[in-house]
């Protein structure tokens, strides 16, 4: 009589002990097997922890976003001091899908505002200014073989998926397209040469 198959499968599928100290040090430095490995292991609890606050495609944006904000930038990977990364990673996933769900909620009442006509002349004034500023970022720091994803990303606030569809790209290079413009965008909007 062996042992039951739910224990066999566990003991195949295990990985090796990794010391805490090394798979630390991995994950803060980027390690690309080790940020891998805890895409592999924590999707589905990143995915269970937002479900009650986002579906369809905006879940999903969430979750890709969290794990390339993940990859991208070593601050995040820094700020997980040891311990459940599955519970760290759940939290931030759900802090990100509450910022997604606010954020989508103050677009909706700013396009409820534009279409019933509620823009005074200092709103209009600012669409004027931000459209200026929009173009001004284009012609100076957009490179042009990303323009067609800032349109329909940031212009037409399609999901990563329907843009990705549209370009005939596959998701990850839109997304790092989306979030390498963000940076410019952001660096652009800080510089103070607005």
């Amino acid at each position: 009589m062996g042992l039951p198959a739910y224990i066999q499968n566990d003991l195949l599928t295990r990985r090796p002990q990794v010391d805490e100290a090394q798979w630390l040090a991995a994950f803060h430095a980027g390690d690309r097997d080790t940020l891998a490995a805890c895409y592999r292991d924590h999707f589905d609890g990143v995915e269970r922890s937002i479900g009650a606050i986002l579906n369809g495609a905006d879940r999903e944006t969430v979750i890709h976003e969290v794990f390339s904000r993940l990859i991208a930038r070593e601050e995040l990977r820094r700020s997980f001091h040891g311990g459940a990364v599955g519970a760290w990673l759940a939290t931030v996933a759900r802090n990100a899908a509450i910022d997604y769900r606010r954020r989508l909620a103050r677009e909706t009442t700013a396009s409820a505002d534009a279409a019933e006509g509620a823009i005074d002349a200092s709103r209009w004034e600012e669409a004027a200014h931000a459209r200026l500023l929009i173009e001004r970022f284009r012609r100076e720091r957009l490179p042009a073989e990303w323009a067609d994803v800032f349109n329909l990303c940031f212009m037409q606030q399609m999901s990563q998926r329907e843009a990705a569809r549209a370009l005939g790209l596959h998701r990850t290079t839109l997304a790092y397209r989306e979030l390498r413009i963000r940076r410019a965008l952001r660096r652009f909007l800080l510089e103070g040469d607005t």
